[in-house]
């Protein structure tokens, strides 16, 4: 069959990751600079961020930066999560 139409599916290994945080934990004040570090975010738009809780900090994401922003803030005293982000 000359000509016809050929179809293919993509598979992407970069899906990208969000970093979530869940609890501030007791050290805010670090928190608040480390959020500011990964961000760029303001200390203020940081604690608007950490009265929304659960609160995405960083989106679309590799699985690597992802990871290790969470890592960081989990250092300052933080519950923080990289999820895969769904459709």
């Amino acid at each position: 069959m000359g000509g016809g139409v050929r179809y293919f599916t993509l598979v992407c290994d970069d899906v990208p990751y969000s970093v979530v945080l869940a609890d501030p934990g007791t050290r805010t004040m670090d928190v608040l600079k480390e959020i500011r570090r990964l961000t760029g975010l303001s200390l203020w738009h940081g604690k608007l961020l950490i009265g929304q809780l659960p609160a995405t900090v960083l989106e679309d994401q590799p699985e690597d930066t992802a990871r290790a922003a969470a890592s960081a803030l989990r250092a300052v005293g933080a519950v923080a999560h990289a999820v895969e982000q769904t459709d």
